[in-house]
């Protein structure tokens, strides 16, 4: 990502990284201990820093002043494996692109598929990230161009395999598939478990991100953070939350 990022003429890059696998971090930050930094001299030329921060924790030192400038755009990943419909709620790498449009930066988050992997998690398999590389490095070069409302980052995951196109999606539905199983037992009584399956499958909808993945495409899906639900709000104006204030009425008999 960096190496195609630097063909746009005129780019200022700079590189925060985890120094290590930070995956399903989601979008914790390191607040009880302070963070390591060390720059990394990439052998061409250019350097990157690497934090035992999370991918949160990477913007945040962007912006307050790690680096010399302040960042116009974040572009999160590319990440090792997919991170289409509910996995965007566990990813560190969407993550790292929401924390952007929460402090009014744009923001992409690329993600390519393994070889081999299919939809799941393991990362079976070779990742060639040419494709995924140069499609997005495009869209920052083009950013100006793209109608995307404010505080929306733009999700994109990429199959492996040879690349049928591109498409526009909302995000799918993952079937988790995980189950409770017993590891051992120490001599103390405590127990160890595995809670996660490593094989999770998803339900097949058209316009889907899961699906355009799964039929060779690459997906680009317009990602916001306002959770509210809006119709809720309306459902739930009806309750006379005031009365709830007051001690509950209880029938004697």
């Amino acid at each position: 990502m960096r190496r195609a990022l630097l063909e746009i003429p005129g780019i200022e890059l700079a590189v925060i990284a985890p120094d290590s696998n930070r995956s399903a971090t989601a979008r914790s930050i390191t607040t009880r201990r302070p963070l390591w930094v060390e720059e990394v001299d990439f052998g061409d030329g250019g350097s990157g820093f690497a934090t035992d921060g999370t991918p949160v924790d990477c913007v945040r030192f962007a912006t307050l002043g790690l680096i010399e400038f302040q960042p116009e755009l974040i572009v999160s990943g590319i990440n090792h494996g997919s991170n289409l419909g509910d996995d965007i709620t566990y990813s560190g790498t969407v993550a790292a692109a929401l924390e952007g449009i929460v402090l009014g930066i744009p923001a992409i988050a690329v993600s390519q598929q393994a070889e081999r992997a299919g939809l799941a998690y393991h990362h079976e398999g070779q990742f060639d990230f040419d494709t995924v590389a140069a499609f997005a490095a495009r869209i920052v070069e083009e950013l100006d161009d793209f109608p995307l409302p404010d505080s929306t980052l733009v999700n994109i995951n990429c199959p492996a395999g040879d690349v049928k196109g591109a498409k526009v999606t909302s995000l799918g539905k993952r079937r988790y598939n995980d189950q409770l199983e017993l590891e051992e037992e120490d001599d103390r009584g405590r127990k160890r478990y595995r809670i996660y399956g490593m094989e999770p499958a998803y339900e097949h909808q058209d316009g889907s991100d899961l699906t355009a993945v799964h039929d060779g495409f690459i997906s680009v899906t317009p990602i916001h953070f306002d959770l509210t639900d809006v119709s809720g709000m309306k459902a739930l104006s009806a309750v006379d939350f005031d009365r709830l204030l007051q001690p509950a009425a209880r029938e004697i008999d």
